[in-house]
């Protein structure tokens, strides 16, 4: 949720940290900061509000030096102000860490260190960990061994971290300097995502790799428990019970085109019209027409193994659980398999009786919410195969899970996810016809599954020329601040989504629900000033579905449905039409989800909303 950055080399690090903290925008924050060192003193500015007002405070009161951090906060504990934003500082300027997650704990620690004496100035769980760091420190030098700092000079700040570390209950993503060892980062982690970028003779630290493009080609994921000492020469990588493990170098996979705007005024505009590509890169080398099936190079289970399985438990939050949905809907006709859809928030504290022969999905764009990693982890320790849907390469879910698949849709900047939705879509549909062949899906039906799926990028190009229309509809129904959402089959996930969208990004309240229970308490809502849109496409409950928007017409709800190019009979009945392309059934949420997405994507826009960045949300969450 909050962005980290951190810079140690031979250049200015405030013009790192920056730039930095710009691509670090879209996992929300309502506060930014800075702390560098120089000439033995550290440099801490912090505003609340955008990172336009640190850049222009910051602009007045200059912050020199080589070694840096920054931080993008979203309040948990303690309100959105200066004094809150981080950096935070430990002891008498001894240290400036910055934090993204959660401490527990942090009351007892606070009451634990105020009897020793330390006085603290803000509502924060972060001061904390600096506090409680600077009396460890203290506390290690009093008994540091001089020889061995000769040989080691940063082992007394390992073992002051470690000891800090030790009595955190929570999640964390740090990163400290320190005044007195004016070369050196350290940076941990436990279950709040940290990577160190490899520059030449300088190394960056981030929560993502997004703010790296640009600066370094190599990076390091640290994993949970482990501790990196970074220096402008080296990485040194402590594993909490393991000691000094070898951190495994990869390369940064994302170039600089993909977290630009590249012409378009917003993100998420950009990412709705990369969906084409998106959808294509999603099925590249998935496909074997010999066999009429789809293939996988991770999923790290052999076909017995998978032909065992007798249930699927697929666990997810936002809108990869209504990507989750669809997928249910997909390997339960294809493969003719149980599949639970569950939240992953809900999944973690429950105990269900699974199976031995029971396969958990973990979908997540990210690979970092931590609910679902969560739910993943504790259905992963009693035995089951977990398998990952996971957009983000390195990413902790990613690693953690006995196998999975890649969405390969390259970063998504704008919080409220679009290109991912639509390449999880694809990714499940790959499973069912995988699955399906397995079992009992012939060796035609496969090949027309595949055809359908190969003609998908030039369908979504189609539905995106619906822009233009979907802006005059938007601009008609901008001033409501009720919506209905209904669908049915497939497209009752495409419902939730398209409401889940609207309400992101437009802070208009928008209810999803199938179409067939609109009267069983939302048909109250129905009035003048509450549009329904109907996601209605030709399929084998086409007539039910025109029934139910009779029934909102018969009371005065305007209705704007999507339908199938050339269906006048839909158009005779709704206010307003958006044609789509015709699609197999399980494909149809994939194609309905562009004008969904451009319906909420314009309507914010013209109530004045920041689309990228909405209010209270975070792209990636990451504390409970």
């Amino acid at each position: 949720m909050c962005g980290i950055v951190g810079y140690v080399g031979p250049d200015e690090a405030t013009d790192f940290l920056l730039e930095g903290l710009r691509r670090l925008e879209y996992r929300g924050y309502d506060s930014s900061g800075v702390a560098t060192l120089h000439n033995g003193d550290l440099a801490v500015t912090k505003t609340a509000g955008r990172i336009d007002q640190l850049a222009s405070a910051l602009k007045q009161h200059p912050a020199p030096g080589h070694i840096g951090l920054g931080h993008t906060r979203w309040a948990t504990h303690g309100p959105a102000n200066d004094e809150n934003a981080h950096p935070h500082i430990g002891g008498q300027r001894v240290l400036a860490l910055v934090h993204n997650g959660v401490i527990e704990n942090f009351r007892v620690l606070k009451q634990k260190l105020t009897e020793k004496g330390y006085t603290f100035g803000t509502s924060t769980d972060t001061e904390v960990i600096a506090q409680l760091l600077d009396y460890e420190l203290h506390r290690c030098q009093e008994v540091e061994d001089d020889e061995l700092r000769v040989t080691d000079p940063y082992h007394v700040l390992v073992q002051a971290m470690q000891a800090t570390l030790s009595q955190l209950r929570g999640t964390y993503g740090l990163a400290v300097v320190f005044r007195d060892w004016p070369n050196v980062i350290l940076a941990a982690r436990l279950g709040s995502p940290l990577v160190i970028g490899i520059g030449d003779g300088e190394h960056f630290i981030a929560s993502d790799q997004s703010p790296l493009v640009g600066r370094a080609d190599k990076i390091v994921f640290l994993a949970d428990h482990e501790l990196a000492v970074v220096t402008a020469e080296s990485i040194r990588v402590v594993n909490r019970d393991a000691g000094d493990v070898p951190h495994d170098v990869k390369l940064l996979e994302v170039d600089e085109a993909q977290v630009e705007l590249d012409g378009y005024p917003h993100f998420m505009l950009k990412e709705i019209f990369e969906q084409p590509e998106t959808v294509r890169n999603a099925m590249r080398g998935r496909l074997d027409h010999d066999q009429a099936t789809a293939v996988f190079g991770g999923l790290n289970l052999n076909a017995q193994q998978l032909r065992a399985v007798d249930r699927m438990v697929l666990t997810a939050c936002g809108t990869s659980w209504h990507a989750g949905l669809v997928g249910e809907y997909m390997l339960e006709a294809f493969a003719r398999v149980p599949v639970e859809v569950e939240y992953a928030s809900e999944l973690r504290y429950r105990n269900p009786p699974l199976s031995s022969n029971t396969l958990l999905f973990a979908i997540t764009q990210s690979g970092e919410t931590i609910d679902t990693l969560a739910a993943m982890r504790e259905v992963k320790r009693k035995g089951h195969p977990v398998l990952s849907i996971c957009n983000v390469v390195g990413s902790t879910i990613a690693r953690e899970s006995d196998g999975g698949i890649y969405l390969h849709a390259g970063p998504e900047i704008g919080v409220a996810s679009t290109k991912a939705f639509t390449s999880q879509c694809v990714v499940f549909a790959l499973l069912a016809l995988y699955f399906g062949r397995l079992r009992h899906l012939s060796y035609e039906a496969g090949l027309r599954v595949i055809d359908e799926l190969q003609a998908l990028p030039e369908l979504v190009e189609e539905a995106l020329t619906t822009n233009g229309q979907v802006r005059k509809i938007a601009a008609k129904y901008s001033g409501c601040d009720n919506f209905l959402y209904l669908g049915r089959q497939y497209n009752f996930p495409a419902a939730l989504e398209g409401a889940l969208k609207l309400k992101e990004i437009s802070y208009i309240h928008a209810e999803g629900y199938p179409a067939a229970e609109m009267k069983h308490g939302p048909i109250a809502l129905v009035d003048e000033n509450t549009p329904s849109v109907f996601i209605v496409p030709r399929g084998g409950v086409y007539e039910k579905v025109l029934a139910n928007m009779e029934e909102i017409k018969a009371r005065g709800g305007p209705v704007i449905a999507i339908v199938n190019s050339g269906d006048n009979e839909a158009a005779e009945i709704a206010d307003d039409v958006i044609h789509v392309p015709a699609v197999a059934d399980f494909a149809q949420p994939i194609i309905t989800a562009v004008p969904l997405q451009l319906l909420a994507y314009h309507i914010a826009v013209l109530r004045g909303c920041d689309v990228d960045k909405p209010r209270n949300l975070a792209k990636s969450v990451t504390v409970e």
